[in-house]
């Protein structure tokens, strides 16, 4: 299904995406795909006794790849994830449920495309959040064409009055 720009209101919440509960097995997996190969990611007892983590450590770089792939998702075929910010605030353990969720906060218009600006945030299963952001994501009009690719950055009228 195609995802148009008009069919988009500031405040609407995207679906919530839900990851795990992951365990130690996606983590090293995890580990042996990015070639990372610290053990707080799959050494139970060097993470606890060694580094005196509660437990093992939820890869950052695997919640990064959860939220790129949360908003592709949205944004579905026609649309791109343009911008994507995040912190990460909190450990997540293994064994923990991840929700990935947003919130539309405004709306822009391009040439070519609309702009939806979202606040989105990784919260575990007792809803802690841990990794805070914001992303821009492109959709195309109703009436026009995908957002094309490769992805050209519009020129807004904000951008060309700052002299950028």
């Amino acid at each position: 299904m195609r995802r148009n720009f008009e069919d988009v209101l500031a405040g609407d919440e995207l679906t919530v995406l839900v990851k795990g509960p992951l365990t130690t097995a996606h983590l090293m997996r995890w580990s042996a795909a990015t070639e990372n190969w610290h053990k707080i990611h799959y050494d139970l007892p060097f993470a606890t006794g060694h580094d005196k983590l509660p437990g093992l450590l939820i890869n950052g770089s695997l919640k990064q790849q959860f939220v790129a792939q949360f908003l592709k998702d949205w944004a579905g075929p026609d649309g791109w994830a343009w911008k994507i910010a995040f912190q990460f605030r909190a450990m997540n353990l293994a064994g923990e449920r991840l929700e990935l969720w947003a919130r539309v906060t405004r709306l822009e218009r391009a040439e070519a495309f609309g702009l939806v600006h979202l606040e989105l945030g990784v919260r575990n299963g007792e809803g802690k959040e841990s990794t805070p952001g914001s992303a821009v994501v492109a959709l195309p009009y109703r009436d026009g064409p995908a957002v094309p690719y490769p992805f050209v950055p519009p020129v807004l009228p904000s951008a060309e009055a700052a002299g950028a």
